[in-house]
């Protein structure tokens, strides 16, 4: 997905910026980068992050930048943060993105006389370059962004960094967040709120849906006030977000033992242990064992050295083997036991039907698979949660493509699939169980899961699980 930081400070600001951009790493696989300004004007550093952590690739970098204004982040896809150079004056900008329509927006560009766009490998416009062309379509900062937020179909939430401060604006439906931070004499500006609060800063404010502020040394000042609707992506709490984050008030480890708990109430089966896939099922099954009074376990440890995240690197066949190879069996804890194995989602099933085989191979007796949330339907449309090129890759389309002896299924038959009191679901549950090989399949429900996060229903975005947008 990405994440990013900004400081805008009276003094050098790269230390901040430097550990606060750090802080982001669980959030992207691919590139890093960090752009300060100061009296030597802009001076910006990009690398690749696919095999070394930020910290190793930047503390050069880190030595010899300076600047009292500084914007960096961590992405998951495209080269940022771009320095852009228009009517608006020279700018870095950083996003967070999903754009449905790049196509229609490249070609409307061209037709209203923009000459090219710099491709990344494997033909693709920049994201972030596409966004800083629609902030140059206006006359101001303030109308350009506006415009960028209204124009693309998906979600956008970006910095951008000037000669005098930094802008920042949250997507039109808060589908990503922001939150400032603030200490004596310099403001910052987070993805993730934990990401300062070893750097002295505390919470300032948190932007709402579409809101842009400028953060200069001396101040914030809202430039465009919030909308009143939200959609903030549910899966932040559920799988993304690191376990000391809090989003609109609601911590994420607390929300993660509150839906471990609601699992819990409504099982009926009896295993030895509770366990979670690390990382972010971990909490979870804390949850759930406390609930039920089974006792929580550690029947397999994650080796994280080289590959901390199973989503890394991008190549689907290296995932799996990854994810295969840095799990690390605790055999005392498995042989001859009943486990219950809590994941935070199932996407492909390629990964967890391999834990469950390993878990079989280690001399588990039964293995019952319990995901923290609903069965995914639909493709994300909002974040890159998955770069699948097709729903297909979802294990329960493949699945609903058996039971219903085609690909092309009615949105009125995949919500039936979704529904957890129809014998669809029911069905395509136990499809899954059987090819995954799972002793028992059990789901969490939606509603359980939406009033783990406690927040207003209608402000959660839940497109994946049931298509509602």
């Amino acid at each position: 997905m990405g994440g990013f930081f900004g400081v805008a400070s009276k003094e050098d600001c790269v230390f901040d910026l430097f550990f606060g951009t750090d802080y982001h790493s669980h959030l992207g696989t691919r590139r890093g980068g960090m752009v300060t300004y100061g009296e030597n004007g802009f001076d910006r550093s990009i690398h690749n992050i696919e095999n070394a952590p930020f910290r190793t690739k930047f503390d050069k970098d880190m030595q010899e930048m300076k600047g009292n204004l500084g914007i960096g982040c961590i992405s998951d896809f495209e080269p940022q943060p771009l320095i852009v150079r228009s009517h608006h004056g020279t700018y870095a900008i950083t996003t967070v993105s999903k754009i449905n329509n790049i196509e229609e927006i490249v070609s409307s560009i061209f037709s209203n006389g923009n000459s090219h766009f710099l491709e990344m490998s494997g033909g693709e416009v920049n994201p972030t370059e596409l966004v800083a062309a629609l902030i140059n379509q206006k006359e101001n900062f303030i109308e350009g962004i506006h415009y960028a937020l209204e124009t693309i179909d998906g979600s956008l939430t970006m910095m951008i960094l000037t000669s005098k401060g930094i802008y920042a604006a949250r997507d039109k439906y808060g589908r990503t967040p922001i939150v400032l931070g603030k200490k004596e004499d310099a403001y910052c500006i987070s993805f993730e709120d934990f990401a300062f609060q070893n750097l002295g800063y505390k919470p300032f404010k948190e932007l709402g849906p579409g809101e842009i502020d400028v953060i200069t040394p001396d101040g914030v000042k809202t430039l465009l006030a919030p909308g009143k609707q939200m959609k903030i992506c549910t899966f932040l709490w559920v799988y993304y977000g690191y376990p000391s984050s809090s989003y609109e008030g609601v911590n994420v480890e607390e929300m993660r033992y509150r839906c471990g708990e609601k699992m819990a109430m409504r099982d009926n089966v009896k295993p030895d242990i509770v366990a979670g896939v690390p990382d972010s099922g971990i909490a979870h099954a804390v949850g759930y064992a406390n609930a039920s009074g089974i006792p929580f376990s550690r029947p397999f440890i994650k080796y994280t050295p080289t590959w901390p995240r199973s989503f890394m690197p991008t190549i689907q066949s290296k995932r799996n083997l990854i994810a295969k190879m840095k799990l690390l069996a605790v055999h005392d804890l498995i042989k001859d036991k009943r486990l219950l194995l809590i994941d935070d989602s199932i996407v492909r099933g390629t990964q967890l039907r391999e834990t469950t085989e390993f878990l079989y191979e280690s001399g588990a007796k039964e293995v019952h698979i319990r995901p923290a949330c609903p069965p995914l339907v639909y493709g994300c449309k909002y974040l890159n949660f998955s770069r699948s090129s097709s729903e297909m890759d979802l294990i329960t389309r493949r699945v609903i493509a058996r039971l219903e002896d085609s690909e092309t299924v009615s949105d009125e038959v995949l919500q039936q699939y979704t529904d957890p009191e129809s014998p669809k679901y029911d069905e395509m549950i136990e499809e899954i169980r059987k090819e995954l090989n799972f002793t028992t399949l059990r789901y969490n429900r939606l509603d359980d899961m939406l009033d783990a996060v406690g927040i207003p229903k209608e402000n959660l975005c839940t497109y994946c699980w049931n298509g509602k947008e």
